[in-house]
């Protein structure tokens, strides 16, 4: 087939219609391992660049290399941000999912792929695009290596004259993802030049456009994993204890280069201490150690170091030390989904160990609030006494976002009742877990405070009010009772929910939290827009709950509760602390296929409901 036989299958070929501008998903079918990570990222800069929001979805396989990888880009004028179902868009790099690509599509979308995979033959209501990729390469890079990795590049300068990308955004882009790296830089520009040249002297420019805006002045890309790990380093954090896994990996990985660069002292010594243990339970192990001496240590793991951590997270529960744990969420159970994205962690973490345990989560929703609750879980862990989790996930910690710069953080440290040798010389006696305020926390005295009084036994076994060894029923229950006081001043003080949209005399609510915030932001303009319904949002954004979520459901006919795992878990744990009046009031929208959820599942799910 001839470079310029552009086929454009029957009369509603996308280049016979209006054109579509800053609205349309892109999908980069490719395998892992070879290099396509860095050519879709700086694809994605390239559009981010020319003002226009966007942002990007990678659906990767748990394997080093070899296995079919998918990159979405979605482009969207109004800034919706979630995974669109449908894709406007492909490009077929990959042999072994070239053919299930295509025929996923719908109806006059376009494809630009490998000249030899011949896809033109599958369908005739697509619109095709073959790109001679390893003849363009062939002059580029004589070496094979050189030549796998630049082949991306060259999809991307196709792509560049298809869309009306402005080259030089793209070649900044370019420049940025290989920062510091000038010959990989330059090799690079040159095969998205050599793929650009091949498509503007073969083909026209298509009906989907990427038009310059100003929505992006200021604005940065971050992954949540990143963003989490400057917020632990604004935190305050010294120690950090881990053992590898996905998703949380890259979180450490941050963490230790920003370490690296800002906890040393003068004379360039560390100031902090990174462990990677041998498991998860050395890990959490290591972390409740370093804090009851007096430090702010954290681990990050997913759901299978989680079950791991039980026992020593109970243990950090009564004993009451603090601790800081992130749970990037994948699927499971078991080994599960290691690459795909999840919230079903949720019950499991809320009440983490046997007996009667609770622990607070913080659910982020953004890389801006991985930031914030990435230094303010630290001063809920210490204020609380006690393990604090921050529930991010996959889609949230993977991949890269466009936001607003972090604000810097202007409060001090807060490291709740520590009391000095000055303090406990006026006290004159010190029992470790008496609640002196009436608020269920009490008073703790760290090592090496060099008073007779200050010396505590941190202890999983029973205990009375001076930390004494105790199997008197009378201390357990005042005990656990005093624990359950301090779960109410939780309750008052980790961050509340928020009202993301509100109409009024609305008679539908949704509670949504994490990343699955983005599809419902979307899902409530398309119900209105498109059915004429009207809901308010509550998003949520910690447990416990206060009373706003009791109100908010209280206030409504029907409440809808996302949640991307199957057994609605946040539901749960709403029905748990409402009033029980109100419980038939709630209803679920679970998704759980490992994908990021999208706006039009949602949207489909409670048009489905409200038809019954």
């Amino acid at each position: 087939m001839a470079s310029t036989d552009v086929v454009k299958q029957d009369t509603g070929s996308r280049q016979d219609r209006d054109p579509v501008v800053n609205d349309f998903s892109i999908q980069v079918a490719t395998v892992n391992g070879s290099g396509s990570q860095s050519a879709n990222s700086a694809l994605m800069r390239s559009i981010f660049l020319m003002g226009v929001p966007v942002s990007g979805k990678n659906l990767f396989p748990s394997n080093i290399a070899g296995l079919p990888t998918w990159f979405t880009i979605r482009v969207n004028k109004y800034g919706y941000s979630a995974r669109k179902q449908e894709t406007d868009l492909l490009v077929a790099m990959n042999p072994e999912t070239a053919a299930e690509d295509v025929r996923a599509l719908g109806a006059g979308a376009i494809v630009l792929f490998d000249e030899p995979l011949k896809l033109e033959v599958l369908r005739r209501d697509l619109e095709f695009f073959p790109v001679p990729i390893d003849k363009i390469a062939g002059p580029l890079a004589p070496e094979p290596k050189l030549k796998k990795l630049l082949r991306n590049m060259i999809y991307v300068g196709a792509l560049a004259h298809l869309l009306w990308l402005d080259m030089q955004a793209v070649e900044e882009a370019v420049r940025k993802q290989f920062n510091g790296k000038k010959r990989a830089a330059e090799n690079n520009i040159a095969a998205v030049r050599a793929g650009y040249d091949y498509a503007v002297a073969n083909f026209p420019r298509s009906r989907l456009k990427v038009e310059r805006m100003n929505e992006n002045a200021n604005k940065i890309i971050i992954d949540g994993n990143s963003a989490s790990a400057l917020g632990a380093l604004f935190g305050g954090v010294t120690v950090v204890s881990w053992y590898p896994i996905t998703p949380s990996s890259s979180l450490v990985e941050s963490l230790t280069e920003y370490l690296k660069q800002y906890r040393v002292d003068g004379d360039g010594k560390a100031t902090f201490a990174v462990i990677q243990a041998e498991d998860e339970l050395a890990s959490i192990g290591i972390v409740l150690g370093a804090s009851w001496a007096g430090a702010r240590a954290m681990t990050a793991t997913s759901g299978p170091g989680i079950s791991l951590m039980t026992e020593f997270t109970g243990f950090g529960y009564y004993a009451e030390i603090p601790a800081v744990i992130w749970d990037v969420q994948r699927l499971g159970p078991s080994t599960g989904l290691p690459t795909r994205t999840s919230q079903g962690d949720l019950l499991s973490t809320a009440f983490l160990s046997h007996g009667d345990t609770k622990h607070p989560m913080l659910l982020p929703a953004s890389v801006a609030e991985c930031f914030e609750f990435g230094y303010t879980a630290f001063d809920l862990a210490d204020r609380l006494q006690t393990p604090v989790f921050v529930m991010s996930d996959l889609d949230l910690a993977m991949n890269n976002w466009v936001s607003d710069p972090f604000p810097y953080p202007e409060k001090p440290l807060d490291r709740g009742k520590v009391l000095s040798k000055e303090e406990l010389e006026r006290l004159g006696s010190f029992a470790r877990y008496k609640d002196v305020d009436g608020d269920g926390i009490g008073y703790r005295t760290l090592p090496g405070i060099q008073h007779p009084n200050g010396a505590w036994f941190a202890r999983g076994s029973g205990h009375n009010e001076k930390a004494q060894y105790s199997e008197s029923p009378e201390d357990y229950v005042k005990n656990v009772n005093r624990l359950n006081r301090k779960w109410e001043t939780v309750r008052s003080i980790v961050p509340g929910p928020v009202i993301e949209r509100s109409t009024p005399g609305a008679e539908l609510g949704i509670i949504a939290f994490g990343s699955s915030h983005w599809a419902t932001l979307e899902s409530v303009d398309q119900l209105q827009q498109e059915q004429g319904i009207a809901l308010d949002y509550l998003r949520l954004r910690a447990y416990p709950f206060n009373a706003a979520v009791n109100e908010f459901v209280a206030g409504h006919e029907r409440v809808y509760v996302i949640e991307q795992n199957r057994d609605a878990q946040m539901l749960q744990l709403i029905k748990m602390d409402i009033a029980a009046a109100d419980i038939v009031k709630l209803r679920s929208v679970c998704y759980y296929n490992g994908h990021p959820l999208d706006a039009r599942f949602v949207s489909d799910s409670i048009v489905s409901q409200e038809q019954k």
